[in-house]
């Protein structure tokens, strides 16, 4: 059987498609489909004519989302494909011709035959899982944002009508502190409440709420310097409206996150700190481990590597560089804070680091780098966490 490149020019409503034969290094054809089912339909049955799936390679850039509904078609045909990098297929073109010409019909026959010229790595399968992940986890994370910023703003309303109140909860908005401002508002009603109010605030903190604590509460509602104004308890309403439809939204988002990255279950899941939702941001942002060929990769990757500052006869280390995924980065280093207080190796590397003079800070991020090379291991070697084998 034959070998066949194609490559591929994806648009938002329509795809430039080129196929080569690497027999005689000639176009076979070339022919524009939309996309919809149509489309790839005609794509698949031009493609099924040439040859077997494992002889065909396909290519097309990297085009945010627009390539995804192709994507998921490809691969439930059990065709192979590879993304590139646009810079790449620009930099070929200047290389084969002085023609500064840009059309899709070129485009497309470009990557065809870019393809020809470097060993083909088609995309992972299972590739859906981590583009789903990294969609839901940045969008839990922006929902996160938006709801601490409704959070400061119920924060502003209350430093005016019953400043005493967070300084009472000791500056933690509980799930019973959220049922007071919820149902009562304004510090005038929660110095009229009574037993039953009380007995209600029971149930909601499983016990926890005491009866001295409640009353309490109602001598700082009775006492407050606070101002009564309606405009401030409308203002409270929307703001609670919104933080807790936030709320909801976000625990949605992570019962499909948690759905999603337990399909995938990757070996690091098994490190004691690295729970559902952070091994999901790793995921989602990392992909396959094995398009990384060492760890130094991961650490460049995640922004964690240190800079290097070298001028004439002095080089040195400089501070953490802090370039690519801010939010795996996070998720990383925040993992290595349980990490250190539940699993030994770890703790004592932390307290090897602290040891060697290293403030906080810059010890869990040489933690980070040792969290990041035993995920590595673990991928590579298709084993769980074993705290015993990690040195």
């Amino acid at each position: 059987m034959s070998l066949y490149f194609i490559g591929i020019d994806i648009s938002k409503y329509k795809h430039d498609c080129c196929i080569i034969s690497a027999a005689d290094q000639k176009v076979v054809s070339k022919f524009t489909i939309k996309n919809n089912k149509d489309g790839f339909e005609k794509l698949l049955t031009s493609i099924n004519s040439l040859s077997s799936p494992e002889d065909i390679k396909i290519g097309f850039e990297s085009t945010a989302h627009y390539a995804l509904n192709l994507e998921l078609f490809l691969e439930k045909s059990l065709l192979t494909f590879m993304e590139v990098n646009p810079v790449l297929i620009s930099e070929y073109k200047k290389s084969t011709t002085l023609r500064r010409t840009k059309t899709d019909s070129i485009d497309c026959e470009s990557i065809a035959r870019w393809l020809m010229t470097v060993e083909y790595k088609p995309h992972s399968k299972g590739f859906y899982h981590a583009y789903s992940l990294k969609s839901l986890t940045r969008l839990r994370d922006k929902l996160i944002r938006q709801r601490s910023f409704y959070l400061v703003r119920i924060t502003n309303v209350l430093d005016h009508t019953f400043p005493e109140f967070k300084p009472f909860f000791r500056e933690h908005l509980s799930k019973t502190a959220f049922f007071l401002l919820e149902n009562y508002g304004s510090a005038e009603k929660m110095s009229r409440m009574n037993s039953n109010s009380y007995e209600k605030l029971r149930s909601i903190s499983k016990g926890k709420f005491s009866p001295q604590q409640f009353i309490e509460l109602k001598q700082l509602a009775s006492t407050t310097v606070g101002v009564n104004n309606s405009i401030f308890d409308v203002e409270l309403n929307s703001l609670l409206t919104l933080y807790k439809s936030l709320s909801k939204e976000i625990e949605t988002i992570e019962k499909e996150i948690i759905t999603l990255i337990e399909e995938v279950h990757p070996h690091y899941m098994s490190i004691p700190g690295i729970g559902p939702l952070s091994a999901a941001v790793i995921y989602s942002e990392y992909g396959d481990i094995s398009n990384f060929n060492k760890p130094s990769q991961m650490l460049a990757f995640a922004g964690i590597e240190p800079s290097v500052n070298d001028s004439g006869t002095e080089s040195h280390g400089g501070r953490m560089v802090k370039r690519g995924s801010s939010q795996l980065r996070y998720t990383l280093i925040n993992c290595c804070l349980p990490l250190i207080r539940f699993d030994m190796t770890f703790a004592e590397y932390y307290a090897k680091k602290r040891a060697q003079g290293k403030p906080h800070r810059v010890a869990i991020t040489h933690v980070a780098k040792k969290l990041i090379r035993v995920i590595y291991a673990l991928e590579r070697q298709d084993v769980d966490y074993n705290a015993q084998l990690v040195r």
